[in-house]
């Protein structure tokens, strides 16, 4: 198992400039696979270490914010679980702070577009939804990243156990959560 995880940061450290482009594209593409976010920042900090890491995820994050931008205009009806999730979660508190969202974007049980919906109405325009999107993803990407970069310098055995222990944790709340979420959905449609 070693020698496969180390022959992999070898293709990873010799293919340049391809290995953080799929990794910047496995960000944006990540929706479509309902992979978390967590997850994906956590690969970052292991195969590039916290900086690079931290950057090819920032971009990446970025780049998902603008494609829900570009998607949630075309395509209103999109947003609308995420209004049903806004609704649910924050009631009626309509705007936050930057800082706010900052904290929010670290819960990795929290949908990530939930924070673009609100970056979405509080923007101006593209070019502001853009910056503000930036900011809020920086936490994300470094301490996630930093957290992957982690698990990477501890023995196999640990990292092996902490990342399963994690995955039975996000399998176990995901499970209560989209528990719930059939239940609303199905008693509000009888």
């Amino acid at each position: 198992m070693e020698q496969s995880l180390d022959s992999i940061q070898f293709v990873i450290e010799e293919s340049g400039w391809l290995a953080p482009l799929f990794f910047i594209l496995l960000h944006v593409l990540r929706q479509v696979f309902f992979i978390p976010v967590i997850l994906v920042c956590l690969l970052g900090g292991y195969l590039f270490g916290v900086f690079y890491g931290t950057i090819y995820s920032l971009i990446g994050l970025t780049f998902t914010s603008l494609a829900f931008y570009v998607i949630a205009k075309k395509f209103p009806k999109v947003t609308t679980k995420l209004f049903y999730l806004k609704k649910k979660y924050f009631g009626s508190y309509h705007r936050m702070s930057l800082v706010q969202m900052f904290i929010i974007r670290l819960m990795p049980f929290i949908h990530f577009h939930l924070i673009s919906l609100y970056l979405l109405e509080m923007s101006k325009n593209v070019k502001e939804y853009t910056k503000y999107s930036f900011y809020a993803c920086i936490p994300p990407a470094f301490v996630f990243t930093a957290f992957g970069h982690m698990i990477h310098e501890m023995p196999l055995a640990i990292s092996l156990t902490l990342v399963g222990a994690l995955f039975v944790v996000f399998t176990i709340l995901g499970r209560r959560e989209v528990t719930y979420k059939w239940h609303d959905f199905f008693a509000t449609k009888s």
